[in-house]
């Protein structure tokens, strides 16, 4: 009796580790940023002003003034999947409007991931204008300097 009770619960425990490790490993997928109505980029045409432009799409992620000579709207989309501790950028979807001085449509486009280049913000290197010491290195030179001047002068 005692025999199969502890067959049961570390089957159970097996059993339960096993479903942790499998959920563990499910990919977690993330949308953030402007989520597109079906066909609202098929609908913007040049000569429109700003205010049908967000009517049809809604409020842009982010406005940019382009030369002092009119605005710029984008609408930003990304796309994550998440496993197992790595995270990578699956879609990305940037829809760009540009307007003339007087508030039209001049010019807008759709870009995706393709289009797009990977510039490295994080080289893991700090850049050190002159000489390059250590921690270490400036407390011994520091010591060292202490030494050769007594630090009371004999003035006790």
């Amino acid at each position: 009796m005692q025999i199969t009770k502890t067959r049961f619960a570390t089957r159970l425990f097996a059993a339960l580790g096993l479903a942790l490790v499998v959920a563990g490993c499910t990919p977690d997928v993330e949308h953030r940023g402007y989520i597109p109505k079906p066909g609202a980029f098929d609908q913007i045409s040049n000569g429109m002003t700003k205010m049908e432009v967000e009517g049809i799409m809604g409020t842009p992620s982010t406005t940019a003034s382009v030369q002092f000579k009119g605005d710029s709207y984008y609408y930003i989309t990304s796309t994550t999947v998440s496993k197992a501790f790595v995270t990578t950028e699956t879609d990305r979807t940037v829809i760009a409007i540009r307007f003339s001085e007087d508030g039209k449509v001049k010019s807008y486009a759709q870009y995706g991931l393709q289009d797009g280049r990977v510039v490295d913000i994080n080289t893991n290197q700090t850049p050190v204008y002159g000489e390059d010491t250590s921690i270490i290195s400036a407390l011994l030179r520091s010591s060292k300097s202490l030494t050769n001047t007594p630090m009371l002068q004999n003035k006790l």
